[in-house]
């Protein structure tokens, strides 16, 4: 599993996720626009993910394309939840969202049937 992605870094993954393949420029120009960093900033995240294995940096141009999808991401994130604070149990987890959730019949039925087609 690779290491957990901190919240600037999962910013940047979404910039790279939705307009792969893209140059370091080109998100620094978007992370400033959206978020308000400068460049520095970014590239130095940039720099982060790469070491992290998330994204891969080509020359010319510093082409940024993702190692790792954000489904893969989001499953190793939902997996180190369940691991931290639901002792390992899924059910837990599914419990904690739906009793702290207003559902409605649509949603419920949904959930049933993704249940049931496992």
């Amino acid at each position: 599993m690779r290491e957990k992605l901190f919240d600037s870094e999962a910013k940047v993954m979404d910039i790279v996720w939705e307009h792969s393949p893209i140059s370091a420029k080109e998100v620094s120009v978007i992370a400033a626009d959206s978020i308000g960093w400068n460049k520095n900033t970014t590239y130095t995240v940039l720099k982060k993910l790469e070491a992290k294995g998330y994204i891969r940096r080509e020359d010319p141009g510093f082409i940024c394309t993702p190692l790792v999808t954000r489904d893969q991401a989001q499953k190793a994130a939902i997996t180190s939840l369940v691991e931290k604070l639901f002792g390992g149990s899924r059910k837990a987890l599914f419990s904690a969202l739906i009793d702290d959730e207003t559902l409605t019949e649509a949603e419920i039925e949904e959930l049933r049937r993704r249940i049931e087609n496992r």
